[in-house]
């Protein structure tokens, strides 16, 4: 009897914490991203964030199926998103162009940190209601990641515009449906 308690017991304890499990799936996703950009392999980091990406859509719907939604768990998320859509896409972004520009590019890498930072802690102060206010940091920072891949066709100047944007909806008023 002892044994099949204990078994049970352990199962509990890993469903209970499958969600949490990829989410920290998505963080050391994002963190991978993050060295090999600064080592110059740019596109196993855009790579990498997507993965990330798939880990974070993939933690909310565990954690809502196995219904192990938890207070902590999206705190960690957060934490997670933090890493991996904001610092990640914002150094990637920063490797690929924005280092060009000086100050101005320095500048705009953090305010995107910043903003998606900002953005994270309304989230999990505010009541869920159906509807996001600002871009989701996940969002803005995919398409940030995306932009990267645009370096060859658009101009150098239209990435501190797209970085600048994409921070400002973030942090704005307006409201985006949750898909």
């Amino acid at each position: 009897m002892f044994l099949v308690d204990a078994f049970d017991q352990t199962i509990r304890k890993l469903k209970a914490q499958t969600a949490n499990v990829l989410t920290l799936a998505n963080l050391g996703l994002g963190g991978c991203a993050i060295l090999v950009g600064i080592n110059g392999q740019l596109h196993l980091s855009l790579l990498l964030i997507f993965i990330a990406a798939l880990a974070d859509r993939f933690d909310g719907i565990v954690a809502r199926k196995m219904q192990i939604e938890s207070e902590m768990g999206k705190q960690l998320d957060s934490m997670s998103d933090i890493i991996s859509f904001g610092v990640a896409p914002a150094l990637l972004l920063y490797q690929g162009i924005l280092n060009l520009f000086g100050f101005p590019g320095i500048f705009l890498t953090v305010f995107f940190i910043g903003c998606g930072a900002f953005r994270l802690a309304r989230f999990n102060i505010t009541e869920n209601n159906g509807y996001f206010m600002g871009l989701p940091i996940t969002s803005a920072g995919c398409l940030l990641t995306l932009s990267y891949l645009a370096i060859p066709y658009f101009p150098p100047n239209s990435f501190l515009f797209i970085s600048l944007i994409l921070s400002i909806l973030m942090i704005s008023t307006f409201t985006f449906k949750k898909v």
